[in-house]
């Protein structure tokens, strides 16, 4: 068994692909997608399914890592923002270096700060700086960075 991608729907997958290549050095993993048809439609269960979309190759992982799929249907449900404590898939992390700098980063490439930057000492594992943002359409992502034991 094996971890192959998370995904994320989209309102312009072109710009949000951009950001998560501009902020956490993700590579595009060819082609861009463009699918549809009855084969689609039956195992998504969205009926007419039509999207475009790209992989992203995750940072840290080489060219066989998982990969961020970010999708845009051609017909879109919107929804609220969620918060952290909201039920179902919450949040992607990523380990950085410096979380201020990547929060400036984040922030510069058109995402917004969540929290406040913390740190916190964890016994019998190290110390973690943290905070959550979101990227330009709202999605929550972690930035932390651990000092182990």
């Amino acid at each position: 068994m094996k971890y192959v991608h998370t995904n994320i729907i989209s309102n312009d997958w072109e710009k949000l692909v951009e950001f998560y290549i501009k902020t956490f050095e993700c590579t595009m993993v060819p082609p861009i997608r463009n699918q549809s048809g009855e084969w689609l439609s039956r195992g998504t269960g969205v009926k007419n399914a039509q999207l475009q979309g790209a992989h992203l190759l995750l940072p840290g992982h080489g060219t066989d890592g998982p990969t961020l799929e970010i999708y845009q249907y051609s017909e879109i449900e919107h929804q609220e923002i969620i918060n952290p404590n909201t039920r179902g898939f919450g949040h992607i992390a990523f380990e950085v270096e410096d979380v201020e700098k990547t929060l400036h980063t984040l922030e510069t490439n058109g995402g917004s700060r969540s929290g406040e930057v913390t740190t916190k000492i964890i016994e019998h594992v190290g110390e973690i700086t943290f905070v959550y943002a979101r990227d330009p359409e709202g999605n929550l992502i972690e930035l932390q960075h651990w000092k182990k034991d």
